[in-house]
C-alpha cells in the first residue's frame, strides 16, 4: 500500500526496469514553466519548453535483522544532470538519515548502518536532494521516497491472556466448548507465513481437544466424572509457519475445573443404627444424629430426612442440619421407661434437587432403621397437675380445708411422698398442708380485701431420696363476704354561699365499698336521725350517688361558720352494713357567680384547735417528765441511806420540823425575833454575820432556786400579815434558817444550791477520814449522785421553760 501511495504521488514519473541489475529507475518529467512576459498561449507547444530529469534507485526494500559486518546496501540515487564529473552532490534527510542510513555524496549509494527491526518500525520516510557542489544550489527538485523493512520470521507466538482457567460441567457431551485460547505473533501477517498460527494440545488427551485454527478447547470424552477427578491441566501450543518445520512456537496452560451435577444419589453407610436415650431428657432435645453420604457437592448434596414409619413416629421427629446435612432426631414427647423402653424408626434420606437426566439410573434416596433404647433414671415426684385452682371464703375459720394436691413417684420403686409448702411463697403462713395427705387448710384468718389470690408453691419430696423433689403451683382465690361497710369515696371539701337559694345542690356524694358483691354495688344514702340539720337535706339519686341541698333560711358566717352533716351509707347485701360519715360544710361569702371569696373566718378556729393541741402536748410532756423526776429522786434517796455516819441524822428529808433548838411553839416564833433563833448555836461568828438582814439571808445562792423563790415569798408575806392564819413553821423555818444555824439549812428547797457548790444533802467527805480504803468510795459515790440530780433538775427546767414559751405564743395569737 505504501508503494502504491508512493507511485501515485509521483504520477509524473515513469518506471522502467534496468536489464540485468534488477534496479528500478525513476525518471522525472517536469512541466516547463511559463516564461515571464510571454504572450503565447499556455496550450501552444511553441510557447512551452520541457526539461527532463530523472532519479535512479537500485533497491526499495531492506531485510530486517541483517547481521553482516559491513553496512547493508539499500539503493542508489542518480540525476540526469550528473555528468560524472563530480559537480553534483547528493544529500539525504528524513527518518533515520545519518543515524541509520548513510549516502555517498558523489555516487548517491545508500547503505543501512544498523540492524533493523520491522516490529519496531516497518518503514522510513526520507527526502533526497541533488545540489551543485560549487554553488550548493538544487539541480533537481527535492523528492520523497520510502524505505520499507522487509519481514523475517523472528517472533514466536505468545498467549497474552494465559494461563487460562475454565469450568465445564461433568458428564458434558463430547465437543462441548470449554474455552478459546488466543495467541499473537508480532511478525507481518501480510508477508509470508511468519504470522500464520496452528494450535495443538501437548498435554490433556484424551479428555480434551483443540481446534487447530481457532484455538477452541472442547471436551473429547463423554463421561468426565467430577467425583473421580475434579480438575484437568492442559498444555496448548501455537506454532507459526502453519505448523511447518522451522516455525516458531509458544504454549500456555489451561486448568479445566469440572463442576458438579446431581448424578449421585445419597446412601446410608449402615443399614441400621442404635442409640440410648435417658427418660429424663427434655422435650425438643436432640437425642440422636444420622448422616447419609452424597458424593455430590453444594445444592446437589442437600438432603431431606423424614420418618417413614415406626412405633416412635409420634414421639420423635427428624430435621436436617443445613450445615452438616445430618439428620437430627429430636424428642417430641416425654419418655417413660416404665411405660415403653424402646422405639423403632424407619428413616429416609433423599436429595432436595434432582436432575431428570439421571433418574434412569435409580431413585435418589436411601432408607435406614434407627432403634432408640430408653434408659431408666430415678425421677422426682410428679404432680397430677402442675397448676391447681382452689377457692375459700374469707370468713372461713382457721383449720378449714381448702383442697388437696396429689403427687406420685413415676419410678417403679413408688417411693412415699412428703408434702410441704415453699416458705418463700407462704411468708405470712396463711395456709398449712398435711405432709402425708397433701390436704391444704387455712392457718390464719383471711381477708379478701388484703389479698384476693394466694399463690403458693407445694413441694413433693421422696422420702427415700430427699434430693428428688417436684413442685406445683396452687392458686387459692379468696371469695368475698360482706364485712366492710360503705364509706364516702373521698374527703369532700364542701362550702355553701351565704346567699344560696333554697334547694340548691351543695355537693354530690358518691360511695365506695371494699367488698365486691356478685350483683354489683347498690348504696342507700340518708341523714342520721340524731344529727338532723335544719339547714340541709339529702336526696338519694338511686344511682349510687346522693345530693346535699340547702333548705330555706339562708346562711351567715357570723352565726355559724361550720356545719357538720352526718350521712348514713348502707349497702345492699344481706344483712346490710352501714356507716355514718360526717360531711363538713363551710359557709363562705361568694360573688355573683357563686364563686367563694372569703372563707377565712374559719382560720382562727382551726388555728385555735391546733394551738390547743400543741399546748396540751407540752403540758403532758412536762407532767410525765416531773413524774420521772420524782421516781428517780426517790430511788436516789433510797440508795443514799447509810447508818454508819452521824451526819445523815442532820439531813432530815421526811421530817420538815426538825430543829436544833425548838422554841415555844408557833406563838413564840411570831413573837420573837428570828435572828436570835438563827444564832443560838453559833460560836465564833463575827458581828457582821450576826447582823445579816432578812432580805440578804433569803436571797438564793444558786440559779436553781428562782423557780421556788416567788412562791416562798408570797406565802411568807401572807403568814406575817394574817394573825389568824394557820402556822407555817416549815416555811418560816426553811426561809430563815441556814447560815446562822449550827445544823445549817434544813429546807429541801435549798438543796438546789448543791448544783453550784460542793455541799450536798448527804456529805460523804466523812468517809475520807476513815482511811485510803474509803476515800475512793466517797469521791465516786458523791460525784455520781450530784451529776444525776443535776441532770434531772435541768431537764425539768427545760420542760417547764418550753411549756412557758408555748403558752406565751398561744396568748399572743
Amino acid at each position: 500500500m505504501d508503494l502504491l501511495w508512493f507511485l501515485s504521488a509521483l504520477s509524473v514519473f515513469t518506471l522502467q526496469e534496468r536489464a540485468g541489475t534488477g534496479a528500478m529507475t525513476l525518471k522525472s518529467v517536469l512541466l516547463r514553466q511559463l516564461r515571464p512576459g510571454g504572450g503565447a498561449s499556455a496550450c501552444s507547444p511553441a510557447q512551452h519548453s520541457r526539461r527532463r530529469r530523472s532519479w535512479v534507485w537500485n533497491q526499495f526494500f531492506v531485510l530486517e535483522e541483517f547481521t553482516g559486518n559491513d553496512p547493508l546496501y539499500v539503493g542508489k540515487l542518480h540525476s540526469d544532470v550528473d555528468k560524472g564529473d563530480g559537480q553534483v552532490r547528493y544529500v539525504l534527510t528524513g527518518e533515520g538519515a545519518a543515524s541509520i542510513f548513510s549516502i555517498d555524496e558523489s555516487t548517491g549509494d545508500i547503505h543501512a548502518t544498523r540492524r533493523l527491526d520491522r516490529e519496531q518500525q516497518a518503514y522510513y520516510t526520507l527526502r533526497a536532494q541533488a545540489r551543485n557542489r560549487d554553488t550548493n544550489r538544487l539541480v533537481e527538485p527535492e523528492s520523497q521516497f520510502i524505505i520499507k523493512v522487509q519481514d523475517v520470521n523472528d517472533n514466536e507466538p505468545k498467549f497474552l491472556d494465559g494461563p487460562y482457567t475454565a469450568r465445564v460441567a461433568e458428564r458434558s457431551p463430547v465437543g462441548t466448548s470449554v474455552v478459546t485460547v488466543v495467541a499473537t505473533d508480532a511478525d507481518d501477517p501480510t508477508y509470508g507465513n511468519s504470522a500464520r498460527l496452528m494450535y495443538s494440545i501437548l498435554q490433556g488427551q484424551p479428555y480434551f481437544s483443540v481446534e487447530p485454527k481457532t484455538g477452541v478447547v472442547r471436551t473429547a470424552l463423554p463421561d468426565l466424572d467430577r467425583e473421580v477427578r475434579d480438575s484437568h491441566l492442559l498444555v496448548v501450543q501455537a506454532k507459526d509457519m502453519i505448523g511447518q518445520i522451522g516455525g516458531l512456537s509458544g504454549s500456555t496452560s489451561v486448568t479445566v475445573i469440572l463442576t458438579d451435577v446431581n448424578d449421585n444419589p445419597p446412601h446410608f453407610p449402615r443399614r441400621s443404627y442404635q442409640f440410648s436415650v435417658r427418660e429424663s431428657e427434655l422435650v425438643s432435645t436432640v437425642v440422636a444424629k444420622i448422616r447419609a453420604v452424597d458424593p455430590d457437592e453444594g445444592p446437589n448434596a442437600e438432603l431431606d430426612y423424614r420418618i417413614l414409619d415406626g412405633d416412635g413416629l409420634g414421639t420423635f421427629s427428624i430435621t436436617t442440619d443445613s450445615h452438616t446435612q445430618e439428620g437430627l432426631i429430636t424428642l417430641h414427647k416425654n419418655l417413660d421407661f416404665e411405660t415403653k423402653s424402646s422405639y423403632m424408626l424407619r428413616v429416609e434420606a433423599s436429595n432436595l434437587y434432582v436432575d431428570a437426566r439421571f433418574l434412569s439410573s435409580g431413585p435418589f434416596s436411601d432408607v435406614a432403621t434407627v432403634r432408640l433404647l430408653v434408659q431408666n433414671v430415678d425421677e422426682p415426684p410428679v404432680f397430677h397437675s402442675s397448676v391447681s385452682w382452689m377457692m375459700v371464703s374469707e370468713a372461713a375459720a382457721v383449720g378449714t380445708e381448702v383442697g388437696s394436691v396429689l403427687a406420685r413417684d413415676p419410678d417403679a420403686t413408688n417411693s412415699p411422698i412428703r408434702y410441704s409448702i415453699d416458705r418463700q411463697s407462704n411468708l405470712e403462713r396463711y395456709f398449712h398442708i398435711d405432709s402425708g395427705t397433701g390436704v391444704i387448710t387455712t392457718a390464719q384468718p383471711l381477708d379478701r380485701e388484703t389479698v384476693a389470690v394466694h399463690n403458693i408453691t407445694v413441694v413433693a419430696t421422696e422420702r427415700l431420696d430427699p434430693s428428688l423433689t417436684g413442685k406445683a403451683v396452687v392458686l387459692i382465690s379468696v371469695t368475698d363476704v360482706n364485712d366492710n361497710p360503705p364509706s364516702l369515696a373521698i374527703d369532700y371539701d364542701t362550702f355553701v354561699c351565704e346567699n344560696s337559694e333554697p334547694g340548691q345542690i351543695v355537693q354530690t356524694l358518691s360511695a365506695v365499698d371494699r367488698d365486691e358483691p356478685e350483683e354489683g354495688q347498690h348504696f342507700l344514702f340518708s341523714l342520721s336521725e340524731a344529727g338532723q340539720n335544719l339547714s340541709f337535706t339529702l336526696r338519694d339519686n338511686k344511682d349510687n350517688t346522693a345530693s346535699i341541698l340547702t333548705r330555706p333560711g339562708g346562711f351567715l358566717q357570723r352565726d355559724q361558720l361550720l356545719h357538720l352533716l352526718p350521712v348514713v351509707i348502707s349497702d345492699s347485701s344481706r344483712p346490710p352494713l352501714s356507716s355514718t360519715n360526717t360531711l363538713s360544710i363551710t359557709v363562705c361569702t361568694c360573688d355573683a357567680a357563686g364563686e367563694p371569696r372569703s372563707c377565712r373566718q374559719g382560720a382562727p378556729l382551726l388555728l385555735l384547735v391546733s394551738l390547743q393541741s400543741a399546748v396540751t402536748a407540752a403540758v403532758l410532756t412536762c407532767i410525765l417528765t416531773l413524774l420521772g423526776v420524782v421516781v428517780v429522786t426517790a430511788a436516789i434517796r433510797r440508795r443514799r441511806r447509810d447508818p454508819l455516819t452521824v451526819v445523815a441524822e442532820r439531813c432530815v428529808q421526811e421530817n420538815i420540823v426538825c430543829y436544833d433548838d425548838e422554841g415555844g411553839g408557833e406563838e413564840d416564833t411570831e413573837a420573837f425575833d428570828m435572828l436570835a433563833l438563827r444564832h443560838l448555836n453559833t460560836t465564833g461568828q463575827s458581828h457582821q454575820t450576826q447582823a445579816r438582814t432578812l432580805t440578804s439571808t433569803s436571797e438564793p445562792t444558786s440559779e436553781g432556786n428562782w423557780l421556788f423563790l416567788p412562791f416562798i415569798r408570797e406565802r411568807l408575806q401572807q403568814a406575817d400579815l394574817d394573825s389568824a392564819a394557820p402556822p407555817f413553821d416549815s416555811l418560816q423555818t426553811y426561809a430563815f434558817e441556814g447560815s446562822g444555824s449550827s445544823a445549817a439549812s434544813l429546807s429541801s428547797l435549798n438543796s438546789l444550791d448543791s448544783f453550784n457548790s460542793q455541799e450536798c444533802q448527804q456529805n460523804y467527805d466523812l468517809l475520807k477520814e476513815w482511811g485510803p480504803r474509803f476515800r475512793k468510795l466517797a469521791d465516786l459515790y458523791g460525784h455520781r449522785q450530784t451529776s444525776l440530780l443535776k441532770h434531772v433538775f435541768l431537764s425539768l427546767h427545760d420542760c417547764c421553760h418550753h411549756f412557758h414559751s408555748e403558752s406565751k405564743n398561744f396568748m399572743n395569737i
